[in-house]
């Protein structure tokens, strides 16, 4: 090496895992080409970014922008113009992530089916990464649980019953200014998410209203939401709605994320308004989910950091 220059100049990944990742991305495409979902391509910057006071937008120093962190307000809006089911796979960008199983740049696989209810595209999910397994003759077992039952099994209590003081004991390594929900979040990723058993895929569903994001109640017990999630043994995969169509419904949660953001002492962040015209224009009934590329490759290929199935890190 000459004298001046770096000397990790080389990719982070291998070149045969980045041969596998480039064979992956094609898989995918033929999948979705098969069931006639057409992919889009959506912009990177965002007049908006996301209220959730979970993920950190990054803004672009002396703009009103930021770079996105996912395409989902676009896709509603191309979904409300009429569309139909569409998927996008791109590079998406959050601020604060940074370890083994996150970066502030990755790669996210992002889709939308019309008239599909939340566990048929988790049945399509589980199917899609039983397929991309098959490039590494690697196939997993599956379960379907509810977030409620998996506390019970795991754990021994129900989350939605157990009293502020019991909680609070069990959490006591928290800030005592952390709420309820926060506190849940924390038992489920430090307790629940690391027991799952490393050879299946795991989808939970049914989160608590008070972690819904952008899918919708259960009418049938509005205490829980429409949403679900995909593990392949602790690690998450993907993230997945039966989306919200209520503008009005989600005008209220953005102005409750920016309360939550207040408290914890974060910026508020801009509203959508095209989102919301989007809605009130009338967003036909459909699941949306968005998946981990990077993360897929990490679990077919059993490596242990994100940087070693990216080209660089």
């Amino acid at each position: 090496m000459p004298e001046g220059y770096p000397a990790h100049w080389r990719p982070s990944g291998s070149i045969q895992t980045l041969r596998l990742r480039a064979a992956l991305q094609a898989k995918i495409r033929r999948y979705f080409a098969d069931r006639s979902v057409i992919e889009v391509t959506t912009p990177m910057l965002t007049p908006s970014g996301v209220t959730e006071p979970a993920i950190e937008s990054l803004a672009l120093k002396d703009s009103p922008l930021f770079l996105r962190t996912s395409p989902e307000y676009y896709h509603k809006r191309l979904l409300a113009a009429g569309f139909g089911d569409l998927y996008e796979m791109g590079p998406v960008m959050r601020a604060g992530e940074q370890g083994h199983l996150h970066q502030p740049e990755f790669t996210l696989l992002e889709w939308y089916r019309v008239g599909l209810t939340w566990d048929q595209l988790g049945a399509e999910a589980l199917d899609l990464i039983q397929h991309c397994g098959t490039l590494v003759e690697r196939q997993w077992q599956t379960r379907t649980v509810s977030w409620q039952a998996l506390f019970v099994e795991t754990l021994g209590f129900d989350p939605l019953s157990i009293e502020d003081a019991m909680l609070w004991q069990r959490t006591d390594t928290l800030p005592a200014d952390c709420d309820r929900p926060m506190r849940l979040d924390y038992l489920f990723a430090t307790r629940l998410q690391p027991a799952l058993p490393e050879d299946q895929l795991t989808l939970v569903h049914h989160y608590p209203v008070s972690q819904a994001a952008l899918a919708e109640a259960d009418t049938t017990d509005p205490r829980f939401a429409r949403r679900f999630e995909v593990f392949a043994g602790p690690i998450e995969l993907a993230n997945g709605y039966q989306e919200l169509r209520d503008e009005a419904e989600q005008a209220r949660r953005f102005a409750s994320d920016n309360r939550r953001r207040r408290a914890l002492n974060l910026p508020e962040m801009p509203i959508d308004p095209l989102l919301l015209a989007a809605l009130a224009e009338g967003l036909p009934m459909c699941s949306g989910i968005a998946m981990g590329v990077d993360r897929l490759l990490m679990a077919m290929t059993g490596a242990e950091t994100i940087s070693d199935v990216v080209a660089f890190s």
